[in-house]
């Protein structure tokens, strides 16, 4: 059998042997490869040239060297030239190999990509008619349809919205409403001035820091968070309202959304989670209020108590009440439950001038109300009227909040200050000013009332003490800070903003 070079495929005069490949070699061929390359020409593994192996044949006398003018020289370069010429070629045929194993794996990948954008444009394209198709609430009212509601019915008929006669105060409505506050002012009581167990220390909050951002939760077309509101029995749970019309619930220890409510037909401004329950209310311009089953994402009410805007949002300590005001100049408390409006009243003597936000007290007996000429206006609940009036700041009210040891009231409006007002004494016992120009957009205390946080232009801590201690700034947010909340025992503090983010801020 003939011994043939690897590299030439001719029969070697000096053949030699590679030991990481075994194939045979003219020794002159594969020591210039080594040389430039120092590897195996066909395995790629590395090879010297001293591990080059004799092959030994009979021994043929050479001729000796020619001069460099004989025919013999020129043959002589002839042959280098040749030698050079199967190197080349060698290396020629190995990357023509390799360019051809890569190009047909770029080829199936190319292919492979096109069937995925070929099948995803498909699905757009037929998720789009179907939302072009899709007749508004149609989802909604045939989830509804075992309770009858004349909101839901009007809605699912597109008729024009009509005024709802409110269906009146019952006497057991307002026992159940006097029955939770006797409970919660008992609690209130036993509880007195004691420091939860496990409440963050004021120490550890000025150690906060921001250990995670969120942008994902809305739209990036139509960018900015208007809203915020945490779960009080599991506050991994948070709730936000978007610029996007949606509402979006989001679990801040698994950073996964959980639903995307879609229904409202502007902004949702105003959100609230039910403390005990999976569900969610939201607000919006369009003049609605839903209540939403997280788990279904589907609203189970739509409630038109107002004919105008809604500016606020607040939910009663029953869990089965709503407070709600808005441009319309009235305020109006309903029934999450069944869709009903109750109770809608205006006060007659601010005829003209806007309701522009609501929280219940603790107790649920009372609530406050913010107006567009800087009037706080407090209201007894059961008799449906105004009961007093803080007066003091300058522009719209912004944000009103109660504390839960039940007699402060934290208020904020365009005037670059926070006010706090003793209800037992009905006076402003505290001004909190800050910067000229800061905007407020969200007041919050935490549910021992240990702590006040304020969103706005950035977002800031306060310990209710004394001296109202201001503990902490964070200014994270690269546009208007727009809510802001504490998780339970203030082991966290939440924020969100007009830069489409969440921020969540705590210790490592």
């Amino acid at each position: 059998m003939s011994l043939t070079c690897a590299i030439s495929n001719e029969l070697p005069e000096h053949p030699v042997v590679s030991p990481t490949s075994g194939c045979i070699f003219e020794r002159r061929l594969i020591e210039k490869y080594v040389a430039e390359n120092g590897t195996d020409p066909i395995n790629g593994k590395e090879l010297a040239v001293e591990q080059l192996i004799d092959v030994k044949t009979n021994v043929v006398a050479n001729p000796k060297a020619p001069t460099a003018t004989s025919i013999p020289a020129i043959l002589k370069q002839l042959q280098d030239e040749w030698d050079a010429l199967m190197l080349h070629s060698f290396t020629q045929r190995q990357q023509l190999q390799t360019a051809r194993q890569e190009l047909s794996h770029a080829l199936y990948q190319h292919d492979a990509a096109c069937r995925v954008i070929g099948r995803l444009t498909k699905e757009v394209t037929a998720a789009r008619e179907a939302l072009a198709t899709l007749k508004p609430h149609t989802g909604i009212t045939a989830t509804a349809t075992t309770i009858p509601q004349p909101a839901i019915a009007m809605e699912a008929a597109n008729v024009p919205h009509q005024p709802i006669e409110p269906a009146g105060m019952t006497a057991d409505i307002i026992q159940k409403l006097k029955d939770k506050a006797t409970v919660l002012t008992q609690e209130r009581k036993r509880r007195g001035r004691e420091i939860p167990e496990g409440l963050m220390s004021q120490d550890h909050l000025r150690n906060f820091k921001t250990i995670s951002s969120q942008t994902g939760l809305h739209s990036a077309s139509i960018p900015g968070i208007l809203s915020l509101d945490v779960q009080l029995s599991d506050t991994s749970k948070i709730l936000t309202g978007g610029n996007d019309k949606n509402a979006t619930v989001f679990n801040k220890d698994t950073e996964q959304r959980i639903a995307v409510l879609h229904g409202h037909t502007k902004k949702v401004t105003r959100v609230i989670y039910h403390p005990e329950e999976d569900v969610v209310l939201t607000a919006s311009p369009d003049t609605t209020i839903r209540v939403w089953n997280v788990s279904s994402s589907q609203a189970v009410q739509i409630l038109r108590a107002h004919d105008a805007p809604v500016t606020g949002l607040s939910l009663h300590p029953t869990g089965d009440y709503v407070l709600s005001t808005s441009t319309d100049q009235h305020w109006a408390f309903s029934d999450i439950r069944t869709g009903r409006l109750l109770t809608k009243v205006t006060d007659p003597n601010s005829i003209g001038i806007s309701l522009t936000t609501a929280q219940f007290h603790p107790d649920g007996l009372i609530f406050g109300t913010g107006t567009s000429d800087a009037i706080i206006k407090i209201w007894d609940l059961k008799e449906q009227s105004n009961v007093a009036n803080f007066s003091g700041h300058s522009g719209s009210i912004t944000a009103i909040s109660f504390s839960e040891n039940g007699y402060y009231l934290a208020t904020a409006a365009g005037d670059a200050c926070v006010r706090l007002w003793d209800l037992r004494k009905l006076k402003n016992f505290k001004t909190l000013p800050l910067e000229s120009g800061y905007e407020i957009k969200d007041l919050s205390f935490d549910q021992s009332g240990t702590y006040l946080a304020v969103a706005g232009t950035d977002v800031r801590v306060y310990r209710c003490s004394k001296e109202w201690e201001e503990l902490k700034i964070f200014n994270d947010h690269t546009a208007m800070a727009t809510g802001v909340r504490f998780g339970r025992n203030a082991q966290f503090i939440v924020s969100s903003s007009m830069d489409r983010t969440v921020k969540l801020y705590g210790l490592n």
